[in-house]
């Protein structure tokens, strides 16, 4: 399975927006990079489908222009006038060569999955490896209306109960992709980071 972060070199706030080559090509998230649906084109001239890991603006913003284009099926877990499919704690998704667990992990927003198979997670946003806030192992925020540190304490437990221990790397909404390190950290060791941290209950950005 190869993976291509379709928004790398964006100038504009967006999420990683990730294509997944294979039996099966997908996009993890449409971004918010106009053009996005262009730099897809250079990859491939087909898209089987576009999974949504929740909608925010910058996860979603570009959706529309993706689906023009290559008119996908659209997974998401909450309404939307281009879902096609809607997806539930415990289905699958085949992307690439794997097949996915979805896993509900609410608190950054209500309708957020992430997407696990024995050796990838696609996190979005409920867990990063780097950001503003940590450089090696980080949660999405929950301080805006509608976001829940409780909830997302819960989704992060709820996200390691779900993970095998194959998996090898992080494809997170924000930062960068996260590899198993050798004789170093581990995804497991990242988001177990990330929920000590989250635990704390302490302000993401004291500032904010």
């Amino acid at each position: 399975m190869e993976v291509i972060s379709v928004t790398a070199d964006a100038d504009v706030f967006t999420c990683n927006a990730y294509l997944v080559l294979g039996d099966r090509t997908v996009l993890v998230d449409a971004g918010a990079m106009t053009g996005v649906d262009d730099v897809v084109a250079e990859h491939t001239d087909h898209l089987d489908a576009v999974v949504v890991t929740h909608q925010h603006s910058d996860h979603v913003a570009e959706l529309a222009a993706v689906v023009d284009r290559f008119e996908p099926d659209v997974y998401a877990y909450a309404d939307h006038p281009l879902r096609t499919h809607e997806l539930g704690d415990g289905d699958d998704v085949v992307m690439g060569d794997e097949s996915f667990d979805v896993v509900y992990t609410p608190g950054h927003a209500d309708d957020h999955v992430s997407l696990v198979s024995s050796r990838s997670v696609f996190s979005g946003d409920v867990v990063v490896y780097n950001d503003g806030a940590y450089d090696d192992g980080s949660f999405g925020r929950t301080d805006m209306a509608g976001q829940s540190r409780e909830r997302l304490i819960s989704s992060l437990q709820t996200l390691l109960d779900r993970l095998p221990e194959t998996v090898e790397s992080m494809y997170a909404g924000h930062g960068d992709v996260f590899e198993n390190e050798p004789d170093g950290d581990t995804v497991r060791d990242v988001v177990e980071r990330a929920l000590g941290r989250a635990e704390e209950r302490t302000p993401k950005y004291p500032e904010a």
